[in-house]
């Protein structure tokens, strides 16, 4: 069920005169009915969430309202179709918000919170409408429904029954309050992590410093300087620029500086997180308890397919126990290494590990980030993805000149069937800019749905931070890069090849530990030596990858697979540990953080930083009580790409089934089902373990 707010009816006559002058609110004449991003300003939004909460409230109405018996047509699929201008608004404004923010937009954000609060509470509230929805839905099994039917009138009486519906009193008000309170408080919280990030610059201007650090990098940085209108070379911690120089430069007391700036980003000073993870924390348990459950984690997890903590917990200790020894092992192999190496500190830190295991790679295989960059120029990686796209699902892109981005970076591609039929508008943002949160993600403007025998496709995103081209060097992309690219844009077919009637039932609108699936799985082509030797091939020179730096690349996959499965575990319980509280603890967030973590530590901890103040994902993302589902969707993908593995990687029966069963089925049955209708069974946690090199069996 959607949660916006309204604004009172009688200022609809108002919002209508300016109706004509916004492009949010005017019909689009762009092909498809594409966002208007040329035409649209700050001024524009607050008159457009205004006028989409009116019309919203008033559809309402309507229905609870309406004198007829409540039936599956006038109260569930009427509900469903309401909203539609603020959906609209709410997409554009708060998808922008994440990829190109500015401080007018972060104060409408914070105006706008408490009125989409508001509607949220007058739709899940609402005791006439609640009770229509009741009356239909103790009818469902005399009702001759279809499938994503009955699950749309499922998940519609159970949204209302997870947001208040049954509560009275006091408790309707309170649970009110808290929803505000925690809408303004996330939204603080991006607002602190965005500021603290954008705030930091290590600006070097003594060439000495850059020993160790690539031309690409070095170009980089200098270009960033200049922008900055500053002298030599500026680093941030934007992950184009942070990370290639935690793996490179040679100084380690200038990688120690990166490092402490980065994991100490919102835990104090100015942009402090630390109170708004106790207030996030505190008011979703007081809002989970106020529902009837023990513990936030207990709320979350009902809608998934893990269905609760016990089975989370349990998942997550059977990949971590066997895991240890091997990350263990992992740290001491790479300290070892730089031992025989020069290292001549008492322990490897944070600050050193990236830098030493990037060295011992190179050692073990001969292979380097900044050896296999060249071969990785982001247009050629672009076609190559579309490329598979279209191997995979018969599917094409076409760029779009004159369908208009939100941003001179942003590329719009049409995106159309087998058949030549128009599947989606793609839109690809890939650089980093200060208006952008750091990261990679896909999300769309508008899902696929059928109204009125009319069927609306979608418009799909993807947002990532790849290193910028410079004067000198095109953009070239980690092999890690690309296989984020090949992640997200697992997201996006998702998205573009959805099927159904329901907008709320397609595309990525699945259950949390479900939607990593179809991206997981791509980017297992990343590491497929029949698919890469398609499309890498030296940006200068134009020859293709070498065999052997291929084979270097499926070799090394498994390269301190142990350590890297720990830290996402560890990411996990952290998340279970803030979520499975009954109570807010009396201890600061650091130290809860540390003590939670303290059984699986695998390097030495530094008491200044802390990943809770800048844990995005779960203090201001969908990812709450549920970062397990990364984990728990690898188990799956594991699973499900060895029939690929099997039957070929470009094997199309395969592919079209994937597409049949799990890509265009978004969530109109439950996930498991829907598993199990494309690989036959239920996939088992060793499968993940075989594929990482961490099982004995």
């Amino acid at each position: 069920m959607k949660k916006y707010t309204f604004i009172a009816a009688a200022m609809l006559p108002l919002i209508l005169s300016c109706k004509m002058e916004n492009p949010l609110l005017t019909e689009s004449k762009l092909p498809f009915g594409a966002p208007q991003f040329d035409k649209i300003r700050n001024e524009h939004y607050m008159p457009a969430f205004e006028q989409g909460i009116a019309e919203a409230k008033a559809e309402i109405d309507a229905i609870a309202n309406n004198p007829e018996a409540p039936s599956f047509e006038n109260t569930i699929e009427a509900m469903e179709y309401s909203g539609e201008t603020l959906d609209r608004v709410s997409s554009i404004f708060y998808n922008l918000m994440e990829a190109d923010v500015n401080e007018q937009m972060q104060q409408i954000a914070e105006e706008v919170a408490p009125m989409l609060n508001d509607y949220s509470m007058y739709v899940s509230l609402n005791e006439k409408l609640f009770e229509r929805v009741k009356a239909v839905y103790e009818q469902r099994d005399s009702l001759a429904l279809e499938k994503d039917q009955l699950k749309l009138l499922e998940n519609t009486y159970r949204s209302f029954t997870r947001n208040g519906a049954n509560l009275q009193g006091e408790d309707r008000e309170k649970y009110s309050r808290i929803s505000e309170e925690l809408s303004l408080t996330t939204l603080a919280f991006q607002k602190n992590l965005l500021a603290a990030t954008n705030a930091y610059v290590l600006n070097i201007t003594d060439s000495t410093k850059l020993d160790g650090l690539p031309a690409y990098v070095v170009d980089a940085a200098a270009e960033s300087a200049a922008e900055k209108g500053l002298e030599g070379w500026a680093f941030t911690l934007d992950y184009p620029s942070y990370s290639p120089f935690m793996k490179y430069c040679n100084d380690r007391e200038l990688r120690r500086q990166m490092y402490m700036a980065y994991g100490s980003r919102a835990v104090g000073g100015e942009y402090s997180n630390c109170e708004n993870v106790s207030k996030i924390i505190d008011l979703r348990i007081q809002s989970a308890q106020l529902l009837g459950y023990r513990t936030y984690a207990d709320y979350a997890l009902e809608v998934r397919m893990a269905k609760d903590a016990g089975t989370v917990n349990k998942f997550l200790a059977d990949l971590m126990n066997p895991s240890l020894p091997y990350a263990r092992a992992d740290v001491k192999m790479v300290e070892d290494f730089a031992r025989k190496n020069g290292f001549e500190g008492d322990r490897l830190m944070g600050w050193d590990f990236s830098y030493w295991s990037e060295k011992l790679q190179k050692a073990e295989y001969d292979l380097s980030e900044e050896l296999l960059k060249p071969y990785f120029k982001l247009e050629n990686c672009i076609d190559a993805v579309f490329d598979l796209a279209h191997r995979l699902y018969g599917i094409n892109f076409k760029v779009r000149e004159d369908i208009p981005g939100y941003h001179k970076d942003v590329k719009v591609y049409e995106v159309t069937d087998e058949d030549g039929s128009h599947l989606a508008l793609f839109y690809a943002d890939f650089f980093p800019r200060p208006s952008k949160r750091g990261g990679a993600w896909m999300t769309e403007f508008r899902g696929q749905s059928i109204k009125d025998g009319v069927e609306r496709r979608p418009f799909i995103s993807i947002v990532t931070n790849f290193s910028k081209p410079t004067a000198s060097t095109p953009s070239l992309i980690t092999h890690y890069e690309f296989t984020t690219f090949l992640h997200e844009f697992g997201h996006a077919l998702h998205g573009m090849l959805a099927e159904g009637r329901y907008g709320s039932l397609t595309g990525t609108s699945v259950a949390r530990d479900f939607v990593e699936l179809p991206s997981q799985i791509m980017e297992n082509w990343g590491y497929e030596p029949e698919y890469l030797n398609t499309f890498a091939k030296h940006y200068q020179s134009g020859e293709s990858i070498p065999m052997e730096l291929i084979d270097k690349i499926v070799a090394s996959k498994n390269y301190l697979s142990g350590y890297s499965q720990v830290r996402q575990l560890q990411f996990g319980l952290l998340d279970m540990a803030w979520h499975s509280l009954e109570s807010l603890p009396q201890t600061d967030p650091v130290s809860f953080e540390k003590a939670a973590l303290k059984p699986y530590e695998v390097m030495p901890g530094v008491a200044e930083t802390a990943i809770s103040p800048g844990f995005s994902h779960i203090f201001a993302g969908g990812y709450a009580a549920g970062y397990y589902s990364y984990k728990w969707a690898e188990v799956l993908e594991a699973d499900a790409f060895s029939l690929f593995q099997e039957k070929g990687i470009f094997n199309t029966e395969v592919s079209h089934s994937f597409r049949e069963n799990i890509l265009s089925r978004g969530g109109s049955e439950d996930a498991a089902v829907l598993y199990r209708n494309f690989r036959g069974h239920d996939p088992e946690p060793e499968a993940l373990m075989k594929k990482l090199g961490l099982s004995s069996k």
